[in-house]
């Protein structure tokens, strides 16, 4: 005796295609890594930036994506204009005490 055929699932759909990433998302990302990794001053360009990237993506209501890279390079760059000027005050009071001192002394 042989048992009847199973019954065949129907076909899905396949996956639509991702939407194409913002022109800039990668731009905000490479300048938030160089913020950290090499020159400070590029962090604050990556923050700006991946504000109005960020704002750019959800205005597209899913046409443009991208926005992985656009908030990781927003971070970074957050993260090295914190430290540029945590360096720029230490860098003052250096400054102001060895003034203090070559006044006093």
């Amino acid at each position: 005796m042989t048992q009847p055929p199973m019954p065949q699932q129907p076909m899905q759909p396949p996956y639509a295609a991702p939407p194409p990433n913002h022109p800039q998302a990668i731009t905000v990302l490479v300048l938030g890594i160089l913020g950290i990794v090499v020159c400070g001053l590029c962090g604050p360009f990556a923050w700006s930036m991946g504000n109005r990237v960020e704002r750019e993506i959800a205005t597209s209501r899913g046409a443009l994506g991208g926005s992985t890279e656009v908030t990781i390079g927003k971070i970074l760059g957050i993260v090295s204009t914190a430290l540029l000027a945590l360096g720029l005050v230490v860098l003052v009071l250096v400054v102001f005490g060895g003034i203090v001192a070559g006044v006093s002394g």
